[in-house]
């Protein structure tokens, strides 16, 4: 794939940008853009097991997103395919010699951001900014580029071992990974990277890998009282909004922690039907954060204790899900040291760094832990990339030369073994 076609293969993601667990038009046009190439690619229960999906998207809303992805043009049997089986795809090539396997996961996901439109936004003015009501601010759709274009580099077969590319579904929320990890991914796995683009960086900036980050915890609670009159018979009801509200206070008003750092927020609250009702069903969101990965579980412990107490004090009853969780990242020197090698023979690079502190949470963390875990390797590179706005803004806008960068790195080092 040339560079023309990659760009445009990157923009055209970009254009139809898909939520987590909802992207099926960009499974199929990653899947389109690998036929031909001699590689295996596996979807379904053999690369994601979706039973434990806490707050899965409903049926409207997967049937709402097929339909924006075949009027978009993906190909409709591919899209349907991938509602009926999930979007997770790992794409396999084999070297022509023995060696590792290395596994590289390239997140797909786009987030619900309604994208700017105006002249000062690089994609608007090319007309490839996304109107589907979700956008890649934190340039997902690059990463799949580069998934594709460096199973297209190493369609030669010219190294050792074998490259797998886990295509990841919903890492916003931190809620994909563990899907494929359920569904055995990481088996046989002996070097786990992940990449990412970076858009307080320089462009073609190389970072050997991100360390720390903060482990995470995200909670869906619901409360479930009784509904009564609000003035004809107050003392029947039991309030599920006030215990909610009651809940929402006391997490954010738990103690931090010495020796670490530690976040705490609840991000949504929605209760009650009518002004003269007792809310009878309350539903909140919350997330803890802390980098350290056995502060975030007692911390984790101490929430559930508050919304505990907090129904108990209004009568009503609870439940509470974890929906999404990451850990934090320790990286193998002996890895980071192959990327600062090989950065060292790519052109464009103008500056390498060894590490990175990681800035929040990302679920890619748990692939490598887990591969750690089981004696191998692990480390998170990540590229500059030089956006005029930060992150998750209407007007991130990453320089495509980061793509390349980022695939002249990876394929030095897999060619190198």
């Amino acid at each position: 794939m040339d560079h023309n076609a990659l760009i445009d293969f990157r923009r055209e993601l970009h254009r139809h940008a898909e939520p987590g667990f909802l992207e099926f038009g960009t499974a199929a046009r990653i899947e389109g853009r690998l036929a031909g190439l001699p590689v295996t690619i596996l979807t379904g229960s053999d690369v994601q097991d979706l039973s434990g999906v806490v707050g899965a998207p409903d049926p409207a809303t997967r049937e709402h997103w097929a339909r924006l992805a075949t009027d978009g043009g993906a190909d409709p049997d591919r899209v349907d395919h991938y509602l009926e089986h999930g979007t997770a795809l790992v794409a396999q090539i084999d070297g022509d010699r023995p060696g590792p396997t290395w596994a590289l996961r390239t997140d797909i996901d786009a987030l619900p951001i309604r994208e700017a439109d105006d002249d000062q936004h690089l994609p608007a003015r090319e007309g490839f900014n996304s109107t589907t009501g979700a956008m890649h601010a934190c340039g997902h759709d690059c990463h799949a580029a580069i998934g594709v274009g460096l199973l297209h580099r190493l369609s030669d077969h010219d190294f050792p071992g074998t490259v797998k590319i886990f295509f990841q579904p919903a890492e916003e929320g931190v809620r994909g990974a563990q899907t494929m990890i359920d569904a055995g991914v990481l088996d046989g796995v002996d070097r786990m990277l992940g990449v990412h683009v970076r858009g307080d960086s320089p462009v073609s900036t190389v970072i050997g890998s991100v360390v720390g980050g903060m482990a995470t915890r995200k909670l869906a609670v619901s409360f479930q009282g009784r509904a009564s009159h609000a003035s004809g018979a107050p003392q029947e009801g039991r309030n599920a909004l006030l215990a909610a509200a009651m809940a929402s206070l006391g997490i954010m008003s738990l103690p931090r922690y010495a020796g670490t750092d530690t976040r705490l927020n609840v991000g949504t609250l929605h209760a009650g039907d009518n002004v003269n009702i007792v809310p009878a069903l309350a539903e909140l969101t919350c997330e803890a954060r802390a980098a350290d990965d056995e502060v975030i579980d007692d911390l984790t412990e101490r929430v559930r204790a508050v919304i505990a107490g907090a129904a108990a004090a209004y009568g009503v009853d609870h439940d509470v899900q974890i929906t999404g969780r990451a850990v934090t990242i320790a990286p193998d020197d002996v890895l980071v040291s192959k990327v600062l090698d090989a950065a060292a023979t790519v052109d464009g690079v103008p500056e390498v760094l060894p590490t990175s502190p990681q800035a929040g949470s990302d679920d890619v963390n748990l692939m490598i832990k887990g591969v750690q875990q089981a004696g191998g390797q692990g480390a998170y590179l990540n590229i500059g990339a030089d956006s005029p706005a930060p992150h998750h803004n209407p007007y991130f806008d990453p320089d495509e030369r980061a793509i390349f960068t980022a695939i002249d790195l990876l394929e030095a080092i897999v060619r190198t073994g």
